[in-house]
């Protein structure tokens, strides 16, 4: 068994409960509110500019050239997602006139997640890198494949739900897949324990993100 395949099976129920989460759903049969949607899309601009850096993070780990300029490419693929996406929202949605989200206090969730993925790359190895930040590439990819063909009858959340259930946005997940596999096959024991220890809690952190967004979470204090 691929590690990836060995780490896809340690989180299936936790991927199953983000299937199921009434954001997810709500988006594919229309029936979200457009609160939660603007509060997602907010904070999700904070969290792809701070994704955006920690795969700039693994470009800088990387062991080789090729790596180094996919990871950057990849970084830059964040950018144009946030440029494609984000910013025809933010119009839509009246959270900018130019499109251009700014977030001065994004909610704790947002916060977790991303101070995660930061310590996760800062002390760890490309292969943290990777496995930090692939349940956000890798589960939405399934929700994309899952909820093809839905028609939510409303036209923001049918351009959410088509994005990610593109071939461009499959060939990126699969390259990451693949890249953690090549890794963990020369990695020790205890760094593949310490991967799945931290796929595990993104994956945790991607449930948390969906009931940030329907619950419109803020700072309590």
């Amino acid at each position: 068994m691929k590690f990836s395949e060995h780490l896809r099976k340690q989180v299936d129920s936790i991927w199953n409960a983000s299937f199921e989460h009434p954001f997810v759903t709500g988006v594919a049969d229309g029936s979200l509110s457009l609160d939660a949607f603007k509060h997602y899309v907010k904070q999700d601009s904070y969290y792809l500019s701070k994704f955006a850096q920690v795969q700039s993070i693994g470009a800088a780990k990387a062991l080789d050239f090729y790596t180094t300029s996919r990871m950057a490419f990849h970084a830059k693929s964040t950018f144009d997602a946030e440029h494609m996406l984000h910013e025809g929202f933010a119009k839509e949605l009246g959270l900018s006139e130019e499109g251009h989200i700014t977030v001065e206090n994004p909610a704790p969730t947002a916060v977790a997640y991303t101070n995660h993925l930061f310590a996760s790359a800062y002390k760890g190895t490309l292969g943290d890198v990777i496995a930090a930040i692939l349940p956000c590439y890798w589960l939405y990819w399934e929700i994309g494949e899952k909820f093809k063909g839905a028609k939510p009858g409303v036209a923001i959340y049918q351009k959410w739900i088509d994005t990610y259930g593109d071939e461009w946005f499959g060939d990126l997940v699969q390259e990451q897949i693949n890249r953690l596999d090549d890794w963990a096959s020369k990695a020790s024991d205890g760094e593949k324990k310490r991967m799945e220890e931290i796929f595990v809690t993104s994956s945790k952190y991607e449930y948390m993100f969906w009931e940030m967004a329907y619950t419109l979470e803020e700072w309590p204090v």
